[in-house]
């Protein structure tokens, strides 16, 4: 409690469940999209790496280098170019950071690919392109989906700080709570965050053992 405050006022939560559904669905648009076009970056970046390994530790260095940056700072660097409060403010850099996670799972999956298994491919007439779709990349849905987990978990966690710059889903309810020494709104976007990262991460879980049946045995 807080000068008196009740921890919770249930009926706060009542009266606003439109409200947070609306902040909910935000957040998931602005957290999981970058993850998403991190996804489809990492996949050609990682077959070129995987094709021209000379290339992968200097791509690899300058994601790393940007995923060390402090997310705060980059959405303000950002600001005069996409704009305060806007999604892409938020966005541009969570797509950066997913990418800096999905890269190296991409690369160490087709690398994980044993070379007798190409090899036979290539013996049953399989050209490079087919080879690909067909025994490379579904060797590396385990890698790709463990990258997933990863970059989706930490996007949803990292979104709730664009709040600070006028865009960030469920972090509104933590600046509005600490403002007004309101901790009901806090408790709520600290319980909606953890529900949504737990929902997404059990729904990449089911996406693996769909995808990649054969990989259930030795996740266990």
């Amino acid at each position: 409690m807080l000068d008196g405050e009740p921890l919770v006022r249930w009926h706060w939560l009542g009266d606003h469940l439109g409200y947070l559904f609306d902040l909910t669905s935000d957040h998931a648009v602005i957290a999981l999209v970058p993850v998403l076009i991190g996804l489809l970056l990492a996949v050609p970046l990682g077959l070129v790496c995987a094709r021209f390994p000379r290339l992968y530790q200097p791509l690899s260095a300058v994601f790393n280098v940007v995923y060390a940056l402090p997310s705060l700072a980059v959405f303000v660097v950002l600001i005069p170019y996409t704009g305060l409060a806007t999604r892409e403010t938020v966005m541009v850099p969570l797509t950066f950071y997913a990418l800096a996670v999905l890269l190296p799972t991409t690369v160490d999956g087709l690398r994980a690919v044993p070379e007798p298994v190409r090899q036979a491919a290539t013996a049953m007439g399989y050209g490079p392109w087919r080879r690909l779709a067909a025994v490379e990349l579904p060797s590396a849905i385990p890698y790709l989906i463990a990258g997933l987990r990863v970059a989706a978990v930490s996007s949803i966690s990292l979104a709730a700080v664009g709040a600070l710059v006028g865009r960030g889903g469920l972090g509104y309810l933590f600046v509005d709570g600490f403002q007004r020494t309101f901790p009901t709104p806090i408790l709520a976007g600290i319980v909606l965050v953890a529900l949504l990262a737990l929902v997404t991460d059990l729904l990449l879980v089911a996406a693996r053992l769909v995808l990649a049946p054969w990989a259930k045995g030795a996740a266990r």
